[in-house]
């Protein structure tokens, strides 16, 4: 070989490169990063393999909120790119919203370099420990390996996972910084069995979406559980069985909710849902369930009603806090009398649909012989005056346009909007699955990624709001059309709340009240907003929230509307 010709030979692809262009092949198309040093080559490798949109975040729970908004809309994973243990670290609190939630996500962390790491340098920490705290699968990359093999297996573990309903599909992969820039050709052995997947199944899982099957008949187990369930339903005392439905079973998509909708109503069983609910397709034409009470007495009291319960894509209901003489556990019957059903181990809609058609749900028809378990169109009237709590959730599903896209982190301040939006045009509605606050803006920022011909609005509680602002800054950069909605109460209310149900006295002593109290001094969102590069402006009147919300709608890119409770 000449000079000349060994010149003009192309370089081997890097480490990064044979990874991301693995991501991109697997179906993966944006990546939220926060890079740091051992993260550039991954940064170079965007721009060299193409087909992954690049959305910069300030901090990283910005990322992971982000991706997680994402995971929930289009149902595919995407990438988040951390830098070290630091960065993951910061990225946690969403990331444990999003292993609630059931969000397939694949996270990306750099790592010192192999031959540095042992001289325990200023950042370098134990990221597998801080992954596996979310993580239903931590792989580290290790050198030889095919880095390309190792992401086509971690986005079939975030896509096709096994367990049951409620477990994470988060997956973290961590690449030590000289592997990223490492040349040569793809070598090495494949990870699929290291993240328990067998290699050919990674390669062909990958492709598909999360939740689904391979295409044919139900496998005659699930058809024999299917009908002993139906079996069940017509064996109970009418009004005596309860469906409690989340994951795939609250999409529209697929016909899982409808054929909830049917078997509710073919039964006389009551349709709940969860009140942490990822992602529920809801509004005129489709079923409406009953959200279970946030506090532990009141739900374990309203599924004490019913002596059979199916659990839909949901994990059985228990407290979000252990209190005084309160239950943990919210379910009471014997195992006998609850029949789970999950889209982890089957393929729920066709599943739902055979149940429906077996306890006879095949001749109903939503809004003629429903029984009221699927919604009529109808939408509350705007009020007048003074802004509260109730009427700013009044003017939302007043005006809210159709398709649109509900990120609820109002939190007390919008303990009424469920029932107001019952009959708005069909819409898909997310909320705080882990408790985790900060979620609102980030979940905005990546839904609208995912859906950018849907309108997304975010009500957004303000305390929690400030968690994680900067997500207002990334909904700037990229145009996103999100209009936020900040319930500005000047008060962390639930605290309240908490302290009142729990006695405890003083509840408004001075260490209380300095710990609750947001308004001194009063935070200015109208500014916080337009720093950020997001129009903003502030409304006390259920006018001035209908005018600012019309225009925002109008708008093209964000907005934020400050409404003074």
């Amino acid at each position: 070989m000449t000079q000349a010709t060994a010149a003009a030979a192309p370089r081997p692809p890097s480490g990064a490169e044979r990874l991301l262009c693995a991501a991109v092949a697997a179906g993966v198309d944006v990546c939220f990063a926060n890079p740091g040093t051992s993260e550039m080559h991954f940064v170079a490798a965007i721009d060299a393999v193409g087909g992954l949109r690049p959305v910069l975040g300030l901090h990283e729970t910005v990322c992971s909120g982000a991706a997680d908004g994402y995971g929930r809309m289009a149902g595919k994973p995407a990438l988040t790119l951390l830098h070290l243990g630091p960065g993951l670290g910061n990225a946690l609190a969403n990331l444990h919203n999003a292993r609630r939630a059931g969000t397939p996500l694949v996270n990306l962390v750099g790592d010192m370099a192999t031959w540095h790491r042992p001289a325990d340098p200023l950042l370098n920490s134990n990221i597998p420990a801080l992954a596996g705290t979310v993580s239903s699968h931590t792989h580290v990359c290790v050198p030889g390996e095919d880095l390309g093999a190792a992401m086509t297996a971690a986005v079939a573990a975030a896509t096709c996972p096994t367990g049951s309903a409620g477990g994470s599909r988060v997956v973290t992969l961590v690449v030590p910084h000289d592997l990223s820039w490492e040349r040569g050709e793809a070598a090495g052995h494949h990870i699929g069995t290291k993240l328990g997947l067998g290699g050919p199944a990674a390669g062909t899982s990958a492709a598909m979406q999360p939740g689904s099957h391979p295409q044919g008949p139900l496998p005659q187990a699930v058809q024999d559980f299917v009908h002993g369930a139906a079996a069940a339903l017509r064996a109970c005392p009418r009004g005596k069985a309860a469906l409690y439905i989340g994951g795939r079973a609250a999409l529209a998509e697929g016909g899982a909710l409808e054929s909830c909708g049917r078997i509710a109503t073919a039964t006389g069983a009551a349709l709940l849902c969860e009140n942490a609910f990822a992602r529920l397709d809801r509004g005129a034409g489709l079923p409406c369930p009953t959200r279970l009470p946030y506090f532990p007495q009141e739900a374990a009291a309203a599924l004490a009603h019913y002596e059979l319960l199916l659990l839909l894509d949901a994990r059985r209901p228990v407290a979000n806090f252990g209190y005084d003489g309160a239950p943990s556990q919210l379910v009471s019957l014997p195992d006998e009398a609850v029949w789970e059903f999950d889209s982890w181990g089957m393929d729920l809609p066709a599943a739902l649909a055979l149940l429906a058609d077996a306890v006879g749900g095949g001749t109903v028809r939503p809004g003629l012989n429903c029984g009221g378990v699927f919604s009529l169109a109808a939408r509350p009237t705007l009020p007048a005056g003074r802004l509260t709590a109730a009427t700013m959730c009044q003017t939302v599903a007043a005006l809210q346009p159709g398709g649109a896209i509900i990120v609820d982190e109002s939190l007390t301040s919008g303990n009424s909007y469920y029932a107001l939006s019952r009959g708005c045009p069909p819409f898909s509605h997310l909320t705080l699955t882990g408790g985790a606050i900060g979620c609102g803006i980030p979940l905005a920022l990546g839904a609208a990624v995912a859906c950018p011909d849907r309108t997304v609005i975010n009500l957004q509680a303000d305390g929690s709001g400030m968690y994680s602002l900067q997500g207002l800054w990334s909904q700037a950069r990229e145009g996103l059309h999100v209009v936020t909605v900040v319930c500005a109460n000047r008060s962390y209310s639930i605290l309240k709340v908490e302290m009142a149900r729990e006695r405890i006295n003083p509840s408004n002593g001075k260490a209380a009240r300095a710990l609750t109290d947001l308004g001194s001094p009063a935070i200015d969102w109208v500014s916080l907003a337009q720093g950020m590069g997001v129009p903003a402006c502030r409304a006390a009147t259920c006018e001035e929230l209908a005018a600012a919300l019309r225009a925002a709608l109008e708008r093209q890119g964000p907005s934020l509307i400050e409404a003074v409770l």
